[in-house]
């Protein structure tokens, strides 16, 4: 019922933003869309999803995880398509942990964690920053300590282990990898929504970019749609115009966005799709069994 609910929000909000931006101009836009644009966004995208492979295949080798790229890169290409094409948006996650546990459970769903968190805590800065220049410095620092009291909580309830982070972003001395790989694939993600909105004749500034995309993709993580369907594009024409961005553009600039994001998805199941059956990561035994390798020894 909950995966009505949401679809119904996400139908409701959808139809919301297409008034606010006028369906006639919605539709010029698409009918002039520049397909290059498009191309450069599901190209960016793609290139996302190659980096964040990478950035997990480190964090689980960080906590002794005996794990190729190619797994990793299979593995989390078909997450990715799990998480854009099926509701909820953390199947594609779970999926990982389930067919990745024989390495290690507690480990496997710690890297997976840890991973994803990279990525948010990044984009939820800018989004916190974004509304301290939107909200003034009062109102903002207000709405900042409360997110970060509810980040606190939430953290302390998952009980993710300190050990583990400390070892994946210190002990392993890998933290220049992680710092490095997280800004590119934060900036290949802007990148995507610049592209996506070029293809609709919009050119943001740099500065545009920083104010308005990180607020509008934190706000697809409210869990009260299809993968934030309709949650981002209502933010768009709500807060884009206070910009001076047309409704319009903005709106068609989320929608390019969310379908480049599929068009990305499909190219991760590539290696899924041309995957080795005799992966030798996927039958590797469990780090702490005897006879398994070390994770410095194991190929790449």
């Amino acid at each position: 019922m909950a995966r009505w609910l949401r679809l119904i929000v996400s139908l409701g909000l959808l139809a919301l933003a297409l008034t606010i931006a006028a369906p006639e101009n919605v539709l010029a836009l698409l009918r002039n869309l520049d397909l290059r644009w498009l191309a450069l966004a599901i190209a960016a995208l793609s290139g996302q999803i190659l980096l964040s492979a990478w950035r997990w295949h480190i964090t689980a080798r960080s906590l002794g995880l005996v794990l190729s790229r190619r797994f990793a890169l299979r593995e989390y290409g078909l997450s990715v398509a799990a998480n854009t094409f099926l509701p909820g948006g953390v199947l594609g996650d779970l999926t990982r942990i389930a067919r990745a546990r024989h390495l290690g459970l507690r480990e496997v769903t710690a890297s997976v964690l840890i991973e994803r968190l990279a990525g948010q805590v990044v984009m939820s800065a800018l989004a916190l920053a974004a509304i301290l220049y939107w909200l003034g410095p009062w109102l903002g620092a207000l709405v900042i300590l409360g997110t970060t009291a509810f980040i606190a909580a939430l953290l302390r309830y998952l009980e993710m282990p300190r050990t583990y982070l400390i070892r994946v972003w210190i002990v392993s001395g890998r933290w220049r990898s992680q710092i490095m790989l997280t800004l590119a694939i934060l900036a290949l993600n802007l990148a995507g929504y610049w592209c996506a909105a070029r293809a609709t004749g919009l050119a943001l500034s740099p500065v545009a970019i920083m104010l308005l995309v990180p607020l509008t993709l934190t706000a697809m993580l409210l869990p009260v749609t299809i993968n934030g369907w309709g949650l981002r594009e209502g933010f768009a024409v709500t807060l884009w115009p206070l910009w001076g961005i047309d409704p319009a553009q903005a709106m068609v600039a989320s929608v390019i966005f969310g379908l480049s994001c599929m068009g990305a998805a499909l190219f991760g199941l590539g290696p899924m799709l041309l995957a080795d059956r005799t992966d030798d990561a996927k039958a590797a035994p469990p780090p702490d069994q005897p006879g398994s390798e070390s994770t410095h020894q194991h190929p790449y």
